[in-house]
């Protein structure tokens, strides 16, 4: 399709959603807001008033941390209530991910979590993509990074004990991970979406991050 015949997107903007009201409904370790909203039809005119629901966790921040020079990424594993009823482990194999507190960038938390969820210092990021994780629900977005490693990383347990934090790390090769996306045993979003960009990008980030 040429440029000529793309479609228009967005058809529209923030101008035609409308917030007739909003209340907290729910407050706890997450909150829910109820809204009550109209916005613009395709068609023409308005939609009738309708109500949603929307979750409010904040905004993340994600790190693959990657060493160039011997293929290897660091993944971590930790308990997932959310996993519990749909598979056959609750453990999963994540990449790092932290929630972005006010005053902090992305970056900071990168950073930040990779110490406290790996013992790892990185001093360089590469900003792969951000995307919005699931927006009929939740305003939730999530930037995703890769981190450069140039030391040998230790396996062990790590994690906050006051945040109820226990994790472990593992190293393993690129290809052993891209092995275990294949076999949907690393099946959450950030890290699927990570891992799929290293492999678009791989030659890119080897050319620039090999010594």
């Amino acid at each position: 399709m040429s440029e000529n015949n793309m479609p228009q997107y967005p058809s529209f903007n923030r101008q035609d959603l409308e917030i007739l009201d909003k209340s907290t409904v729910f407050q706890g370790f997450f909150r829910l807001d109820r809204y009550t909203l109209r916005h613009r039809l395709f068609n023409g005119g308005w939609s009738e008033p309708m109500q949603r629901e929307i979750f409010e966790r904040g905004h993340a921040a994600v790190v693959l941390p990657y060493n160039a020079d011997t293929d290897e990424i660091v993944l971590i594993e930790q308990v997932r209530l959310g996993a519990a009823l749909t598979s056959s482990s609750p453990w999963l194999l994540e990449a790092i991910a932290g929630m972005i507190e006010p005053g902090e960038s992305a970056e900071q938390v990168a950073r930040r979590e990779a110490e406290e969820e790996a013992g790892l210092t990185i001093n360089e990021l590469w900003p792969m993509l951000s995307y919005l994780s699931s927006p009929g629900g939740t305003t939730e977005r999530i930037q995703l990074f890769l981190g450069r490693l140039t030391q040998p990383v230790q396996n062990g347990i790590f994690g906050l004990a006051d945040e109820h934090e226990d994790i472990k790390v593992h190293v393993v090769t690129r290809p052993a991970a891209m092995q275990l996306l294949a076999e949907q045993k690393i099946d959450n979003a950030a890290s699927v979406i990570a891992l799929q960009w290293l492999a678009l990008n791989l030659d890119k980030v080897q050319q620039a991050w090999r010594a």
